[in-house]
């Protein structure tokens, strides 16, 4: 009896919790969605090139792309919550020790690909995770990200997320993609093309192509 309280205990508390985040989550990429849709309309009516626009385009329920440029900027919902390591910063703050399920989050990531790799299918190409966005039940949240994306979203204990925060969410990633041009890789790593690879990229350029930032996750800087 004692083991059925205890799992009937964990089903009110954080199954139930999880549920209430994943729909702020969703509630959340929806004003995504709605702010893309905006930042579409406002920059092509400033930009008299034609050639030069601004395209969205929603892939399900959990994925949109915004191509500008020769940059795409994909934005992906997970549909798992997540907690995060007990050595969190966020597990030390007062807002989560006074309630533990303040640390539950959904997840927002955001990916720069190059346009190109969607537009000529080429499989090989790599994005590279530009920003992760993290919202509890509260609609607080917090942006892990390089430069000004991981500067000015940092406050999980103040700051709620809102349409007014998504769309500084979503200028400062375009900016972030824009400052980084396209870099000639390193000779030694494309100096070996197979036969397969050169019909291919006949047919659909598919030699390997991705830009090279600067930014890495605290994760894969400690592994080095």
């Amino acid at each position: 009896m004692d083991q059925e309280k205890q799992i009937i205990d964990l089903l009110k508390t954080n199954a139930c919790t999880k549920q209430q985040v994943y729909r702020e989550t969703k509630s959340v990429f929806a004003e995504f969605q709605k702010q893309l849709k905006n930042k579409l309309l406002v920059i092509n009516k400033e930009i008299l090139d034609k050639k030069v626009k601004v395209e969205y385009s929603s892939d399900g329920d959990f994925e949109v792309k915004l191509k500008f440029s020769g940059d795409t900027l994909l934005f992906h919902m997970h549909s798992n919550i997540f907690d995060f390591n007990t050595a969190h910063p966020i597990h030390k703050t007062k807002y989560v020790k006074e309630d533990k399920l303040r640390s539950f989050c959904g997840v927002i990531n955001i990916y720069n690909f190059l346009s190109d790799s969607f537009k000529y299918n080429r499989l090989n190409d790599a994005g590279y995770l530009i920003a992760r966005v993290f919202i509890n039940k509260d609609k607080h949240f917090f942006v892990e990200g390089d430069k000004q994306l991981g500067l000015l979203f940092n406050d999980f204990v103040n700051q709620e997320i809102n349409s007014i925060e998504i769309d500084k969410i979503i200028n400062e990633s375009m900016i972030y993609a824009l400052n980084f041009d396209l870099q000639v890789p390193d000779l030694n790593k494309v100096r070996v093309v197979s036969v397969h690879q050169i019909i291919d990229m006949n047919n659909n350029h598919k030699l390997k192509t991705s830009k090279r930032m600067g930014y890495k996750f605290s994760h894969e800087t400690n592994n080095e």
